[in-house]
């Protein structure tokens, strides 16, 4: 699973500067890290690059064996010394991403239609996300849900790591697997209001042992 840490979602707006956030920041990922996660991403479309930096310095330095991903923005992968950055279809292109973080950090690319799943295919991109599948209330602008026929399509399309994303919960997540994907990328069934990240890690990785 890939968990998405949505800036909107989690429980630690305060005051840009305010020690209580990175406080909260840094506890967060520690829980999801002794839960099982390996890889997590972390999206901000509020604040500045200043802000976002900071988060991302407080949160390696929680969980510094973590694989972290930034969303959007490739110029603060090295400095934070995360490990990838992940863009969207109207941000910097994956072949500009690559060129500002290297060669051997990752780089994921979200899509939304087969087209744009064609396209990645021969981009140079590590993963590539798929969605929304379902339904989701954690992005204003989403396109149109794919559904489960949706991520059949994009694996007979591309061999690469397929990560579907949008409205995955662990009652659908089996399913989502048998459609194709390589791994599922969980919002609001972890981060949600009503949520303990730690424990909704854990039901979903048993999900699959």
């Amino acid at each position: 699973m890939y968990p998405v840490l949505d800036a909107g979602l989690a429980l630690f707006r305060c005051d840009p500067g305010c020690e209580a956030r990175w406080a909260r920041l840094r506890a967060l990922v520690r829980e999801l890290a002794q839960a099982g996660v390996e890889i997590l991403q972390y999206r901000n479309k509020v604040d500045d690059d200043v802000l976002v930096a900071q988060d991302a310095l407080a949160m390696r330095d929680a969980v510094p064996n973590l694989r972290l991903i930034l969303n959007d923005r490739p110029s603060l992968v090295a400095p934070a010394g995360w490990d990838g950055v992940h863009v969207g279809q109207t941000d910097l292109s994956p072949s500009c991403a690559r060129t500002l973080i290297g060669r051997r950090a990752i780089v994921g690319l979200s899509t939304h239609t087969d087209v744009q799943v064609l396209a990645a295919d021969r981009e140079p991109v590590d993963y590539i996300a798929i969605g929304p599948v379902y339904s989701t209330l954690t992005k204003s602008d989403t396109s149109p849900v794919i559904g489960i026929e949706g991520v059949m399509r994009a694996r007979a399309i591309t061999q690469k790591p397929l990560v579907a994303i949008g409205g995955i919960t662990a009652e659908n997540a089996p399913a989502v697997y048998d459609a194709g994907a390589d791994s599922v990328a969980v919002i609001s069934a972890i981060f949600g209001p009503a949520s303990s990240p730690g424990k909704s890690v854990r039901d979903f990785l048993m999900i699959f042992k």
